[in-house]
């Protein structure tokens, strides 16, 4: 059976020499939640756009459950259900018209339309406050009802693009439970909270420059790290390179130094006594075992920096 989503070797450039795609591959098993992690211009955003037929690749092949993003837009809208970042509800209409209108939109009528709609807004907790105008509504429930809204036409493939950004932890938490239950759905999820990719993602990808540089599960991807992460907080900056002994993979953001080391309590004592002989105080040490923050570092080169 062929994967719900794939995307082979698309390229996409932007005026200016911008390039966003550089001959990126990727797939999404039917029932899967791939997780689609990079900075911001890595080309997460416009994979998304590519497979929702929003933009168009320059070149490579597209497909969304058999059908080519490029070639038969029409029938792969009619497949997918896409949550985009901002949301899409209209304030001014109740949490029940929000859902009717979207099932219209797909063509549903009558009887059925209104069956699904109580059934989602039983799904996602939202019946109480169906009849009320979404703007009074919190963050979370406004999120949960555009997931129900993207879900009401029974997708295959479902995008959610950020989905928990700016909600509070109960927030996010209740959205995770029920991404979580959507069984049979493939799903596509960008995020820039690693906790979140860990806790979801069946499988995760790393995008930075264009391309895939990392792919797996998110235990196989931190397996892969051998020894132990060690975080260094500076009292202030160093002011040139580095090497401390027992340590590799050393990298330096401001005052933080991040490495990998075979032993990490055996090596820390050694490292601040050579932070020490150069001058540079120690706020904090941590030692830890490996983290999808040490696996994105190791293959994008930096931390991911949550928005805000």
């Amino acid at each position: 059976m062929s994967a719900a989503v794939m995307a082979r070797d698309l390229v996409k450039s932007y005026p200016k020499g911008v390039r966003a795609l550089d001959h990126l591959s990727l797939h999404v098993e039917a029932g899967e939640i791939l997780g689609l992690l990079g900075p911001n211009g890595a080309g997460k955003s416009t994979t998304v756009k590519i497979l929702t037929t929003l933009a168009r690749a320059d070149s490579g092949r597209a497909e969304v459950m058999g059908h080519d993003v490029a070639k038969d837009p029409a029938r792969v809208r009619r497949v997918i259900g896409v949550v985009a970042q901002r949301s899409g509800l209209d304030p001014a209409a109740t949490g029940r018209d929000n859902l009717t209108l979207q099932g219209r939109l797909f063509g549903l009528r009558g009887t059925p339309l209104r069956r699904r709609v109580d059934e989602l807004l039983e799904r996602f907790d939202l019946t109480a406050a169906a009849n009320r105008l979404t703007r009074g509504w919190s963050g979370g429930m406004q999120r949960r009802l555009d997931v129900a809204m993207g879900l009401i036409h029974r997708p295959a493939v479902l995008f959610l693009d950020e989905p928990t950004t700016g909600l509070d932890p109960e927030g996010r938490t209740v959205l995770w439970r029920e991404i979580r239950s959507l069984e049979g759905i493939a799903i596509l999820l960008t995020t820039h909270y690693l906790d979140e990719a860990d806790r979801l993602a069946d499988r995760l990808a790393i995008v930075d420059g264009g391309k895939v540089v990392a792919e797996g599960t998110p235990d196989h991807l931190k397996g892969e790290l051998r020894g132990d992460s060690v975080l260094i907080e500076l009292l202030d900056p160093p002011k040139s390179p580095l090497h401390l002994p027992g340590l590799r993979e050393l990298t330096v953001d401001g005052r933080r130094l991040s490495a990998r080391a075979d032993d990490g309590a055996a090596a820390v004592p050694g490292a601040l006594a050579a932070l020490e002989s150069r001058g540079l105080g120690v706020a904090t040490v941590t030692v830890a075992r490996p983290s999808l923050d040490d696996v994105y570092l190791k293959h994008a080169g930096r931390r991911l920096e949550v928005a805000a």
